[in-house]
């Protein structure tokens, strides 16, 4: 079972320490990210909000408001929650069929539809525009990509150099730049952060997602591995091909 706080007060990923150090003792895990302000409860040991409070209080002028708890597969929240899946997604969606489209222009000169022509031009489009949402609230970004990426949950930096690599991905795949490398380098880098996603969804954690920074609230699910996993793909086909022209 989860319990959901809206956390006032923070501001920093020093606040995100203090409260998780605060608030551990009282669940089993505990997850705190400043996009949104809130803290997960999982499998908590107190609910009582007065205590919890008084406990954060202690390191800070936080406050702490419940918000919930986590819906099961077999609650009507849950259906609820399915039925506005597309709503919720509307601006991922949206987003990435705008580059989709936008990447046809780069094949137009061909006379024909080329496969490898689009994914590129797709890839500069998904990392230029990706790394430009991250880069509205970097330090925001960072503290949210701590919340669940391998590398990021140990070294807070990683945050702040994965849109610059984005970037420079980006710009590798518009111009085309070393395409063998830019391949093995999408696969490495998208893959491993498959890998902290592949991570929450295992554990069902309740956490937003920072793919598209934290201009966006998107929740984490399914679908940012396989946006993921996607690129992963795209990159690997690529590669594949460019090695048998």
């Amino acid at each position: 079972m989860e319990q959901i706080y809206k956390i006032s007060g923070m501001h920093c990923g020093a606040c995100v320490g203090r409260i998780t150090a605060a608030l551990s003792p009282f669940a089993e895990r505990v997850s705190v990210t400043l996009a949104p302000q809130q803290a997960i409860l999982t499998n908590p040991r107190l609910s009582d909000l007065a205590k919890l409070n008084a406990a954060v209080a202690k390191v800070g002028a936080y406050t702490l408001v419940p918000v919930g708890h986590a819906a099961t597969s077999a609650t009507p929240q849950a259906a609820a929650d399915n039925d506005s899946a597309i709503a919720t997604y509307f601006p991922l969606l949206l987003i990435a069929g705008y580059i989709a489209i936008a990447a046809l222009a780069g094949t137009a000169h061909s006379g024909g539809f080329d496969a490898q022509a689009w994914m590129a031009n797709f890839m500069a489009g998904f990392f230029l525009v990706f790394s430009a949402f991250k880069f509205l609230n970097l330090s925001g970004f960072a503290d949210a990509y701590a919340s669940y990426d391998l590398l990021a949950k140990r070294w807070h930096g990683w945050g702040f150099v994965y849109p610059c690599l984005e970037l420079a991905l980006g710009l590798a795949y518009l111009f085309r730049i070393a395409p063998t490398p830019t391949h093995a380098a999408t696969i490495a880098l998208m893959g491993f952060s498959s890998l902290g996603v592949l991570d929450v969804l295992r554990q069902k954690r309740r956490i937003p997602c920072a793919c598209l920074g934290t201009v966006l609230n998107l929740p984490m699910s399914t679908i940012t591995l396989v946006e993921d996993l996607a690129m992963v793909a795209m990159a690997a086909a690529m590669l594949f091909l460019s090695s048998h022209n």
